[in-house]
This record gives structure tokens, sequence and C-alpha cells, in this order.
């Protein structure tokens, strides 16, 4: 019985492993099948370790106190002493704040606005007519934040357009660009003004393939215009804007360093400072702290990804629908 054992053991392993060495040679096989589309990719691939994969070396520095005379692995480890500085700065414990409040009012102020622009557009008679929006709503998309900040500058500074309009009416100037509570209502309307075309694409593109069927159905039973909305078209593109949500919340610790470092002076800094201008002007603004900074820009990033998560497991149990399975 012993000898019967060993030999349905020894039998049983020569099975697996002939059973492994045929998975591998088919996987060998297919590979070799689409040799050509694996060479398409390797620019990619290489391009993804290179400046992807390859920089996050540095995070190291984050828990260094990092000199570049040594290098980062001859560095002094400090462990988490650069992650404990964060909530003791004032300066660092602000500019958390403010990322927070900017990118919660982003969310419920700019989120809805190409979802309401691609229903309007959608809705409207004419195709040539809809073009002609879409072509307007989508070109400030194309303009750097360089540009809409000097526009801003020239239409809203002291001897721009709107001050000058105002003083020909006999009406006080005002001084919009350092006015602290009119800063973020303006770093929400510039942001719907220079995204909300290019945005409404995503969703127009999920408008556009629902059955039209529905439609149909929806103006026989009688629906108005805003039921056609409510009942059709935004449960039909419901995934989308699931999925677009879930995104948005997994960037809430951006806040949007390239407009705000465009549009911010002396006056609003303290409004206007995010996590990502802080580490900028620690980095180079400053005597540079690297190690700091690194661990700035590292807690930014798990608290994106832990945000990202969570979003993705709540909506997930609420509506059935997840981002990441």
């Amino acid at each position: 019985m012993a000898d019967k054992g060993i030999v349905n053991t020894s039998t049983t392993k020569s099975r697996k492993q002939g059973s492994n060495s045929k998975k591998k040679g088919t996987l060998l096989l297919r590979i070799w099948k689409a040799r050509w589309l694996y060479l398409l990719a390797l620019p990619f691939l290489v391009w993804l370790i290179v400046f992807c994969y390859g920089p996050m070396y540095g995070v190291l520095m984050a828990f260094e106190d990092y000199k570049a005379s040594l290098g980062v692995l001859g560095s002094e480890w400090v462990g988490l002493k650069h992650f404990r500085r964060i909530f003791i700065i004032p300066a660092a414990k602000r500019a958390i704040t403010n990322t927070l409040v900017i990118s919660i009012s982003r969310l419920i102020f700019e989120f809805p606005a190409p979802i309401i622009l691609a229903v309007l557009i959608t809705e409207m008679r004419g195709t040539k007519l809809k073009k002609v929006y879409q072509t307007i709503f989508t070109f400030p998309h194309f303009l750097s934040w360089i540009v809409v900040s000097a526009i801003l500058g020239n239409f809203l500074s002291s001897n721009g357009a709107i001050n000058v309009m105002l003083a020909n009416l006999g009406i006080e100037k005002m001084n919009f660009l350092g006015n602290v509570p009119l800063f973020r209502p303006m770093l929400y309307a510039t942001s719907i003004w220079k995204g909300v075309g290019w945005s409404a694409i995503i969703y127009m593109a999920a408008l556009a393939g629902i059955d039209p069927t529905l439609y149909e159905a929806a103006d026989i039973d009688g629906a108005t215009r805003l039921q056609r909305i409510r009942y059709v078209m935004l449960p039909g593109i419901k995934s989308t804007i699931i999925i677009m949500f879930i995104l948005a919340v997994g960037g809430v610790m951006d806040a949007g360093f390239d407009q705000i470092f465009n549009m911010r002076n002396a006056i609003v800094t303290e409004t206007a400072q995010i996590l990502d201008t802080y580490i900028y002007d620690i980095t180079f603004a400053s005597t540079p702290n690297y190690g700091f900074s690194t661990a700035v820009g590292l807690f930014k990033a798990v608290i994106n990804f832990m945000l990202l998560v969570l979003a993705n497991t709540v909506v997930g149990k609420i509506s059935g629908e997840r981002l990441i399975q």
C-alpha cells in the first residue's frame, strides 16, 4: 500500500509538471504568434519603466535627511520625521486645508458643468449649430493657463478693461485680482470656462450611444424634454458619470496646480496656497529641503490613492457600479 501511495504521488507530480510545462509552452507560443504586437508595445513599456517607475527610486528621499553630496543611498535615514512635520508646520496644514476646500468646491461646482453642457448640446436641433457651439466651448481648452491668466490680467487689473469701464461710469475701481473672497470663485469660473467643452465630449459620446428606441418610447408616452433628460439621458450615461466622479475624487489632493500657480499673487497667497504650490515653494523658492518636499508629495499621492479606493467602494455599494472591481 505504501508503494502504491508513493507511485500515486509521483504520478500526480509528474502530471502537474507536464501540465505546467504544457501551459508554459502554450503561453510562449501565443506570445510568439503576437510578437509584432508586443514589439509595437515595447517603446511604450520602455517609456513607462524609465519615466514612471524609474523615478520612484527617489521616493526614498522622503525618509532621509537628503544631501545631494551623499546621494540617495548615502544620506542619513530619518524614518517618518518629515511626515510628522507636515502636521506641525502651519503653512503645510494651511496648504492641506486649502487643497481640500478648493477640490471639494470643484466637485460641487465644476463636475456637473460638462454633464449639463453635453445634455444641452445633444438636445439642440440642427447638426451645424451643434458643431458651432461644440467648437466654441472646446476652444478654450487649448489655451494654456499662462495665456488665460494674461487675459484675466488685461481685463481685471487696475487699468484693465473692466475697471476702465467702471471708471467711465463713475464707479470706484475694484481690485479683482487681489480680492481674497473673490479669488476662489474666480478659480471655479475660469476652470469651467476653459475645461467644460473638452470634458463634455466624453458625456456627449456616451449620450450618442443611448438606444434611439428609448427616445421614441419616451415620445410615444408623452414625455417632456425634462422627463427625457431625467428618465432616458441621465440613466443612459450613469456609468460614465460614476467613473468620472470616482476619478475626480481620486484627484482631490491635486486641486489644479497650473491654474493656481499662474493666477495667484502675494495678496491671495494664504487662500491660494495648495499642496502642489507649497511643494514648489519649499523646493525652488526657498532653501530646498528635498526630503521634506518629497514627503509632502508622497503624502499627497497616498491620500489620493486612499480616496480613490474609498470612492470606488462607497459608490460601488450605492450604485452597484465600480471603476475597479
